[in-house]
């Protein structure tokens, strides 16, 4: 079954408060599940790994055979793509988790960047998660 996520990262302060956003749907276009939550002081990309990594691992709860990852962070996806070199050492380190996550999918991956107005939903569920101060449930 493919599954399609959308996931962007906010930061007020860029580092500062900051939250993650998910929006994960099936096949057929319904969502199955949303998360906005909150991951304290951070810079705007290394919420935007976090968003990633936290996909990653609530992925087994689901029967995934491919996963197709839209985000409007043209850097995170070309990185991922590996279109870009990092530099960044928080950035390598959520590069390398993301790397070891995905070698023990069962799925296939593959991630997109799409234009910030298409991914307004995740936006929002990142910047609820801010608000609200809700962390990250494991």
């Amino acid at each position: 079954m493919t599954f399609h996520a959308y996931t962007d990262g906010a930061s007020r302060g860029n580092p500062g408060e900051s939250g993650i956003g998910l929006l994960l749907k099936d096949e057929d276009g319904r969502t199955v599940m949303t998360l906005g939550a909150y991951i304290g002081q951070a810079t705007n990309n290394v919420a935007e790994y976090t968003a990633l990594i936290t996909l990653l691992k609530r992925m087994n709860e689901y029967p995934c055979t491919r996963l197709v990852v839209f985000s409007d962070s043209e850097l995170m996806v070309k990185q991922m793509n590996g279109q870009y070199k990092i530099k960044n050492p928080d950035i390598k380190r959520c590069h390398a988790e993301i790397r070891g996550l995905l070698s023990r999918s069962p799925f296939q991956f593959e991630i997109r960047h799409i234009p910030r107005e298409t991914n307004r939903e995740a936006d929002q569920l990142a910047n609820a998660g801010i608000e609200t101060r809700n962390r990250i449930d494991g």
